[in-house]
C-alpha cells in the first residue's frame, strides 16, 4: 500500500512539472514576441532623436497657429464658425463609431438625430407655432438633465474603480472602468451636442417672433405682460406664487416665464436679456447652490468642445505635414 501511495504521489509531482513547463512554453512565444517588437520599433527609430524634435516642434507650432486661427474665426465670423463646428462634432464621432463597430452608440445617435432634427425643423418655420417654443426647450433641457446626470454617474464610476470600491461588488477593473469612462463619453458628448442645437434653435425662434434680434434692434415692442423668450401672455405677477410656473425678473425690469429664461440662459447658452440684451447675473438667478453646478457644467461642455471637433483635425493636419516632409 506505502509503495501505490509512493507512486502516485511521484505520478502527482511529474504532472505538476510537466504542467508548468507547458505553461512556460505558452507564455514564452507571447514574451518573445513582445520582446521582438519592441526590439525592432528602437531598431527602426535609432538615431531619429532630431526628426522625432522636429515633429514635436511641428505638432506645438499648429497647435498654436490653430488655436489663433480657430479664436479669430470665432470672433469675426460666429455664425460660420458655430455651423461648422456643430457639423463636425455631429459627424467625426460617427465616423469613428462606424469604423470601430460600436453599435450601441449608433443606434443611439441615430435616435438623437432623429427627434433633434424634428425639433429643430419645428423651431425654423415661419410662422411659428405657439407651442414650438416650450417644445424645444423641453426636448432640449431633458436632454441636459440626463446627460448631465450620465457624466456624474460615469465620473464616480472611474472614481470608484480608481479607489479599488468595485472589488466589494466583485466587478473585475477592466469592467468598471469601461462603463465608467463609456457613461463619461456619453454624458459630455451629448452635452455638447444638445447645447450647440439648443442655442441654434433659440436664434432662430427669437428672432422669428420678433422681440430678439442679433443686431441687437428687435422688430417689435415688448409688453411688459408678454414673454420675450416664448411670445406667450405672462398671467402670474412676479410678487405672486405660480401653480404651474413662476414670473421671473431681470435686473433691467423685463419679466419672462421662469422656464423660459432658464432655458434661455441654461439650454440656450446665453447670458444677456432677450429683449433689451442687458448682461443676465447668472448667480442671482441660481440662487440655490445645487443649481448652479448645471451653470458650471454648460463651461465644462464649452472647454471639450473643442477636443472633440477641432482636436482631430489638428492631428490629421500634423500628420499631413509629417509626411509630406517625410517624417516618421
Amino acid at each position: 500500500m506505502a509503495a501505490v501511495v509512493e507512486v502516485d504521489v511521484g505520478a502527482g509531482a511529474a504532472g505538476e512539472r510537466e504542467l508548468d513547463e507547458v505553461r512556460r512554453v505558452e507564455t514564452r512565444p507571447l514574451c518573445l514576441t513582445f520582446r521582438v517588437e519592441h526590439a525592432r520599433m528602437h531598431a527602426k527609430h535609432r538615431g531619429h532623436e532630431a526628426m522625432h524634435a522636429e515633429m514635436v516642434l511641428i505638432l506645438i507650432a499648429t497647435l498654436v497657429v490653430a488655436q489663433l486661427l480657430l479664436v479669430q474665426w470665432k470672433q469675426r465670423h460666429p455664425r460660420s464658425y458655430n455651423m461648422v463646428t456643430l457639423f463636425q462634432m455631429w459627424v467625426v464621432p460617427l465616423y469613428f463609431t462606424v469604423k470601430l463597430h460600436w453599435w450601441r452608440f449608433l443606434v443611439i445617435w441615430v435616435l438623437f438625430s432623429a427627434v433633434t432634427a424634428f425639433v429643430t425643423f419645428r423651431a425654423t418655420r415661419k410662422p411659428l407655432v405657439q407651442t414650438t417654443p416650450r417644445l424645444v426647450y423641453k426636448w432640449f433641457l431633458l436632454i441636459y438633465k440626463i446627460s448631465y446626470a450620465t457624466g456624474i454617474v460615469g465620473y464616480m464610476a472611474v472614481m470608484f474603480t480608481l479607489f479599488g470600491l468595485n472589488l466589494l461588488f466583485k466587478i473585475k477593473p477592466e469592467d468598471a472602468m469601461d462603463f465608467g469612462i463609456s457613461l463619461l463619453f456619453y454624458g459630455l458628448y451629448y452635452g455638447v451636442l444638445e447645447r450647440d442645437f439648443a442655442e441654434m434653435c433659440a436664434d432662430y425662434m427669437a428672432s422669428t417672433i420678433g422681440f430678439y434680434s442679433k443686431s441687437g434692434m428687435p422688430t417689435k415692442h415688448l409688453s411688459d405682460s408678454v414673454c420675450a423668450v416664448c411670445g406667450q401672455q405672462i398671467f402670474v405677477d412676479v410678487s405672486e406664487e405660480g401653480i404651474i410656473e413662476n414670473t421671473y425678473r431681470l435686473s433691467c425690469n423685463h419679466v419672462f416665464h421662469e422656464f423660459c429664461i432658464r432655458g434661455w440662459c441654461i439650454v440656450g447658452k446665453k447670458q444677456t436679456c432677450p429683449y433689451c440684451r442687458e448682461k443676465v447675473d447668472l448667480k442671482r438667478m441660481f440662487s440655490n447652490p445645487w443649481e448652479r453646478p448645471h451653470v458650471m457644467y454648460g463651461q465644462l461642455l464649452d472647454w471639450l468642445r473643442y477636443l472633440v471637433a477641432w482636436q482631430p483635425v489638428i492631428i490629421g493636419l500634423v500628420q499631413g505635414i509629417n509626411f509630406v516632409l517625410g517624417l516618421e
